[in-house]
């Protein structure tokens, strides 16, 4: 049997990543924390007991700037 009211995710977002390559997650309208790695927004997502999210794969966590494997430092900021 289904559940009455099924689960609501919220909407993640995966922001541009900043100067130093670090990225700002956010849900909803909460700030989660800022990643430096794909490791650390799984781990922001189970400290905000989101740990069941697929982070590269699920339709509910949006990458902005590039995808999961985009993590430019300073220094790729600045080639020419």
């Amino acid at each position: 049997m289904a559940p009455a009211h099924p689960a609501q995710h919220p909407h993640i977002v995966v922001h541009a990543p900043a100067l130093d390559g670090s990225r700002r997650v956010t849900a909803d309208a909460e700030n989660l924390g800022v990643a430096s790695h794909l490791d650390d927004v799984v781990e922001l997502l189970r400290l905000a007991d989101l740990d069941q999210v697929e982070v590269e794969e699920s339709d509910i966590v949006e990458w902005q700037g590039g995808g999961p494997d985009e993590w430019p430092g300073l220094s790729e900021h600045h080639e020419r």
